[in-house]
């Protein structure tokens, strides 16, 4: 193989991240039906009690708790968990998950594989 060739084949990974090939399907083709949907959920079920209307972890609750609600916009975290491992603390609680004992399960939620899907669709549009 040619140099030139060569140097191309390194060049094109680089040029797709610079180009925001480097995006990932999940944050790029969020519907915004399911955000909407999973935003009313969200607050319903009481999460903005801790985790604040827009996922920040600046509930009315949060300044009493330790440690803190998680704040969903924090890339790195979303980057580190799946969306089944969201669905599962939402359901049983942290406790459950080796994470906070403060965090409650929503048992109402079992079951209601669409409702979970769309407040995971909020978490995910907070990155």
């Amino acid at each position: 193989m040619n140099m030139k060739k060569f140097a191309l084949l390194l060049a094109l990974p680089l040029f797709a991240v610079a180009c925001g090939g480097g995006e990932t399907t999940e944050t790029a083709t969020l519907d915004p039906a399911a955000v909407k949907a999973g935003k009313a959920l969200f607050a319903s079920n009481n999460c903005v009690t801790c985790h604040g209307e827009t996922g920040e972890g600046d509930g009315l609750a949060a300044a009493g708790l330790n440690p803190k609600p998680r704040k969903y916009s924090d890339g790195a975290w979303q980057d580190s968990v799946t969306d089944d491992e969201i669905k599962k603390v939402i359901l049983l609680g942290g406790a459950a998950n080796g994470l906070s004992a403060l965090m409650p399960a929503n048992k109402q939620l079992e079951g209601k594989d669409a409702d979970l899907d769309n407040i995971v669709t909020y978490i995910r549009s907070l990155k």
